[in-house]
């Protein structure tokens, strides 16, 4: 028997969102609408409490801190406003080459940027604060190896969810980290004389 629900208030057979279906085998109907949250409430978790206590650096404005939360926050209800009680999604969605490939690269992208975080925890020693260039993984190539990673999880997720929340989501991600990966690119060519030129800012190879 194939697994349906039934949307609250709606007269279609749908099916949760993909990104957290994709890798759920079991469903309870009066259960959905918390499992639609999982994967995005462990991501949000994941940056910002564990990655934040294992990051050791120099302080940084509160401002900063503010406008976090402020986007976290917002950008948190507008996901989940949409995956509990706007997103329908049909079982023929798992056999769409959209869905595969999102999940594809969200898997990717969330594997980069965990490497690439740890990557970046082991160059410095407690209580140091010094610049060193990063080495190993995707950092080969690019100097925002970390960046790109978080960018590729995040085109996956609007891919699999196919929803205007999320493509804005990774629109902003993109422009947001992107130019941040330039920025962190250029800071390092002008800090380290031996830093390698064919390393790019973002894209291996291109950009």
């Amino acid at each position: 028997m194939g697994l349906q629900l039934r949307e609250p208030g709606s007269g279609k057979d749908a099916l949760p969102d993909p990104v957290t279906s994709g890798v759920l085998w079991q469903w309870e109907p009066a259960q959905h609408w918390c499992c639609r949250l999982r994967s995005l409430c462990k991501w949000q978790g994941q940056r910002t409490f564990i990655y934040s206590l294992l990051t050791r650096g120099t302080p940084y404005p509160a401002s900063f801190l503010l406008r976090g939360i402020v986007f976290c926050i917002g950008n948190g209800l507008l996901q989940s406003y949409y995956l509990i009680y706007c997103a329908e999604y049909l079982q023929e969605w798992y056999t769409d080459v959209r869905f595969s490939l999102g999940i594809f690269l969200f898997i990717l992208g969330m594997g980069i940027n965990i490497h690439s975080d740890y990557a970046l925890r082991q160059l410095r020693k407690p209580g140091e604060v010094i610049y060193k260039i990063p080495q190993g993984g995707l950092f080969t190539y690019v100097s925002g190896a970390n960046f790109l990673g978080e960018i590729t999880e995040w085109i996956g997720y609007a891919l699999a969810t196919w929803s205007v929340p999320g493509f804005a989501f990774a629109f902003f991600t993109l422009c947001f980290l992107g130019s941040r990966a330039v920025h962190h690119h250029r800071f390092y060519l002008k800090m380290f004389k031996d830093y390698p030129k064919s390393r790019k800012a973002l894209v291996p190879f291109i950009f």
